[in-house]
């Protein structure tokens, strides 16, 4: 005879359901959204082109006027823009060096510097393996319940930590029948991916924005803890940000 549902199961798995009708709505919204923006667009390329057909006499004669006046101007702003931007790149820098990870009595590691948030498209040296947040690639990875059997990107990895999903890595001390047991969690988890990566520091760990775990095995009761708290938690920077129509790679 099967044992009855516990009440937590049954919240659980309301919240799945939940969170998969937000998804499909989230991107009926964004198909929507998508073709009166189109519409919108090609509407000011037509009212553009007129007002830029009349005007366009009398700006050559003041542009004409005005690229002397400021010719001067222009070259003494130029060092200082190169100063400031030198300056910026060393500040940046410097706030994510600064951080470290504090353990707490659950074991869960939380990031204490500044993880900043720009979209990049170069590669990103992260001061920690898997990385917890920081700069990353304006495409994220798709999350709603994703298992990649080969390694992905950091950078695209990161920004679904940005919408709120939890990244499962496994390295390859992992036993088959561990990584089989989170395969199946993921799959049937919205906002959550998984994939294979070496040099971390446990055969499983289990990363979201700012928060890390690490565990020996998949039976570890941390795994679910930290899904319940961790998936769409309050450390999420974008939540209900879509976790599909990202990149699978």
């Amino acid at each position: 005879m099967g044992s009855a549902p516990t009440p937590g199961s049954a919240e659980r798995k309301a919240r799945m359901e939940q969170m998969r009708r937000a998804e499909r709505a989230r991107e009926r919204r964004n198909r929507i959204l998508t073709i009166a923006a189109s519409v919108v667009v090609v509407a000011g390329l037509v009212v553009g082109g007129v007002v830029l057909i009349d005007s366009q006499s009398g700006s050559k004669a003041s542009a004409a006027s005005g690229s002397k006046d400021s010719a001067g101007g222009s070259k003494g702003s130029a060092s200082g823009s190169k100063g400031s931007a030198s300056g910026s790149k060393g500040s940046a820098k410097s706030a994510e060096d600064s951080g470290h990870f504090v353990t707490g009595k659950d074991g869960v590691r939380i990031w204490t510097g500044r993880l900043s948030r720009n979209h990049v498209t170069t590669n990103v040296p992260y001061p920690m393996r898997p990385p917890v947040g920081g700069d990353h690639n304006p495409v994220w990875l798709n999350c709603n319940g994703d298992v990649y059997t080969e390694p992905v990107r950091d950078e695209n990895a990161v920004h679904s930590l940005e919408h709120g999903a939890v990244w499962v890595t496994y390295s390859s001390k992992a036993s088959k029948a561990d990584v089989a047991a989170l395969a199946a969690k993921v799959r049937k988890t919205p906002y959550t991916l998984m994939s294979p990566y070496e040099n971390q520091a446990s055969p499983i760990m289990l990363t979201a924005w700012g928060h890390q775990l690490s565990v020996q095995s998949a039976g570890d009761p941390g795994v679910d803890r930290f899904l319940a708290t961790y998936v769409q938690g309050e450390q999420t920077p974008e939540p209900g940000a879509s976790c599909t129509g990202g990149t699978m790679r």
